[in-house]
């Protein structure tokens, strides 16, 4: 790869927890950047996959996801790499805590943290100070200590109720020696809706750019732009591998990609590409099958309890994966899984037929989360690697399986600390599937 013709700089924004405003923080600085004609691109750490179609919409540039405890460290900066390739500038949105993570290791946890150290990329603290003013000066200041190797360049005051509330948190902030790149006030307006899974997903907030373009008068009116940009440090972009990157299961891959089918890890896509793979989409909420010409088929996650009358009514989808699944394989991922199995009982309890091309019946109606990082052991050859091969990944869903079929399980998995979760998904013939959502090989 050739280098790229800027020096690239980065910066993470961080946070004591979830619920900080990062990611308006994150979504509006994006936007505000890009207004002045900087290329800059969003990262999440983590594995969420909602916030990289918000950075996406914010930028057009793609997000990406890095994730410190499912890659690793020669994956992280290689797609780093990649990532900084003809880009000014890189967002990095912390999950969660900055240091909020598992026990998975040293620089394997899954936080942002680790990120911060392993790649030397200092962060820009949001603080919420809702309830507290001078009180936010201390923890700054411990955020500041705690972890010598992880660099505060600087604090954004978020959610201040007045001008006082501004004038006596930043003060004690900066007599603890610390920068403050600016203030956001309390306004609800600037919250992104939320629903079932969490939050909406960038392609259905039907005033998407209206709500980014707010967000980034704000941040415009409120923080230091200048002052932030110069907290971005240059970063060293090392050599990596691709060793634990999934391979392309297929030479032409046909994706579902509607409404209901609508989360594929943008570093898979990219990686696929970039080894020659055509990603060939189409829509079952259209009524449409995977082509006949393509040699693998896969269904990611997204929403299908959702739109489950449209699919159980799509007989010409549901007749030509049921075709292509006789002599080629065909994978489903979560929301994937859910539609190969006999049926879907959505939230109102309804009972829709799928696909059955796996004998297992899963039901919204009793919401119970799961979630977490997983490791899958592979029970026998298939589109994620061979019989045996470990792949890290993530859960995250509310569906239950209600009857578990007479399927051959596809995996044992455990949890990112290693206890043991039992079978997970099925396979039968040429099919596969399972709740797990593949990030790199382990």
């Amino acid at each position: 790869m050739t280098h790229s013709r800027f020096a690239p700089r980065a910066l993470i924004i961080g946070a004591p927890r979830s619920g900080s405003g990062k990611t308006s923080v994150t979504i509006g600085l994006l936007r505000a950047f890009a207004r002045r004609g900087i290329r800059v691109r969003g990262i999440k750490s983590g594995p969420d996959y909602i916030d990289p179609g918000f950075h996406f919409a914010a930028t057009g540039i793609p997000g990406l996801n890095l994730d410190s405890w499912a890659m690793q460290p020669d994956l992280v900066a290689h797609l780093l790499k990649q990532a900084a390739y003809d880009n000014e500038l890189l967002l990095i949105e912390s999950a969660m805590g900055l240091f909020d993570g598992i026990a998975g290791g040293e620089g394997r946890t899954g936080s942002a943290a680790d990120l911060a150290r392993l790649l030397g990329i200092p962060v820009l603290l949001v603080l919420d100070v809702s309830g507290q003013s001078q009180t936010a000066a201390a923890v700054a200041v411990g955020f500041r200590h705690y972890d010598p190797k992880v660099k505060i360049a600087g604090v954004v005051i978020n959610r201040a109720g007045s001008e006082r509330h501004v004038n006596l948190s930043r003060a004690a902030i900066e007599e603890a020696g610390m920068s403050v790149a600016g203030a956001v006030m309390r306004n609800g307006e600037l919250s992104l809706p939320e629903r079932h899974l969490g939050l909406v997903q960038a392609s259905e907030h039907a005033g998407i750019d209206a709500h980014i373009d707010k967000l980034a008068d704000v941040m415009e009116a409120s923080l230091d732009l200048d002052a932030i940009l110069s907290m971005a440090q240059p970063i060293e972009l090392r050599d990596g591998a691709t060793d634990a990157a999934i391979p392309p299961p297929g030479q032409r891959i046909a994706i579902a990609s509607d409404a209901a089918f609508t989360f594929l890890y943008p570093h898979l896509g990219s990686h696929w590409r970039a080894l020659g793979a055509e990603l060939v989409p189409f829509s079952p909420l259209n009524d449409e099958g995977p082509s006949l010409d393509c040699d693998f088929c896969w269904l990611p996650g997204g929403y299908p309890e959702l739109y489950a009358g449209q699919l159980a009514a799509a007989n010409r989808f549901r007749n030509r994966i049921r075709h292509f699944a006789q002599s080629k394989p065909v994978h489903g991922e979560c929301g994937g899984f859910m539609v190969l199995g006999t049926s879907l009982i959505d939230a109102e309890g309804t009972r829709h037929f799928m696909t059955a091309l796996l004998s297992h019946s899963t039901s919204f109606a009793q919401r119970k989360m799961n979630l977490g990082y997983r490791q899958a052991r592979l029970l026998d050859n298939g589109p994620l690697g061979g019989q045996g091969s470990v792949i890290r990944g993530h859960e995250f869903h509310y569906a239950s399986v209600i009857n578990s079929g007479r399927d051959e399980p596809f995996a044992e998995i455990s949890d990112g600390t290693g206890q043991p979760l039992g079978p997970s998904g099925g396979k039968r013939g040429h099919v596969s599937g399972t709740f797990f959502h593949a990030i790199a090989n382990s």
